[in-house]
Parts: structure tokens; C-alpha cells; sequence
């Protein structure tokens, strides 16, 4: 096995530990939503320290659903890793045209100019 082969073994191995560990050790249990975004978590501390306290803005756009909620983030995170992995392609691509170019530029021109 290469050592890049053993490299994204081990990252996948620690990705699927962060996924599975936090279930399987039942940090979650007891809790009405386990597993709630650091917004909601901030609007619970918020309201318990201070009932009165009102919001300066309201959202413009509430989706209906949890459900709908969470495939709109989805979305959001898809769209940006789009962009990213398009970036990284672009660069990465231009990187290997300059490589070849510079390579065929020192053993010169392969085409015949003779008529």
C-alpha cells in the first residue's frame, strides 16, 4: 500500500470515528434535540438568562420545516464546496499548462515550419 494510499485510509477512518463515535457513546441521550445547531443553543442560553430580551431583527426568510431547513443548508454547503473544488481545479490546471508549456518551450517547437 502507497503512503498516500495509508494517508486517506487514516482520514476516513477518523471521518467515520466523528460520525459514529458521538452516537455510539450516547453523548446525546436525555435531551429533547440532541444534536441542535449552535443558533438554537444560543437562543436557549439567551432566553434563560434573559426572558424578555427581543431579538433586533427577525429572519427573511423562515423555512416551514426542520426538514427544509436542513436541505437548504445542504445546498449551501454543496454550493461552496463547488466553488472551492472549481477553484482548486482552475489553479491547478493553469499549475500543469505552465508545466507542459515550459517543458515544450525547453525542447522547442515540435511542428515542422518548413514548407
Amino acid at each position: 500500500m502507497s503512503r498516500n494510499a495509508k494517508i486517506n485510509t487514516v482520514l476516513l477512518l477518523l471521518v467515520a470515528a466523528l460520525a459514529v463515535l458521538p452516537l455510539a457513546l450516547g453523548l446525546g441521550d436525555g435531551k429533547e434535540e440532541p444534536f441542535t445547531g449552535a443558533d438554537a443553543q444560543a437562543e436557549v442560553a439567551i432566553t434563560e438568562l434573559k426572558p424578555d430580551y427581543e431579538p433586533w431583527f427577525s429572519p427573511l426568510y423562515e423555512p416551514p420545516s426542520g426538514e427544509i431547513e436542513s436541505a437548504l443548508f445542504a445546498l449551501q454547503a454543496a454550493l461552496g464546496a463547488g466553488v472551492l473544488a472549481y477553484y482548486f481545479g482552475v489553479r491547478r490546471g493553469r499549475r500543469q499548462g505552465e508545466a507542459a508549456a515550459a517543458r515544450a518551450g525547453e525542447t522547442g517547437p515540435t511542428v515542422s515550419s518548413a514548407r
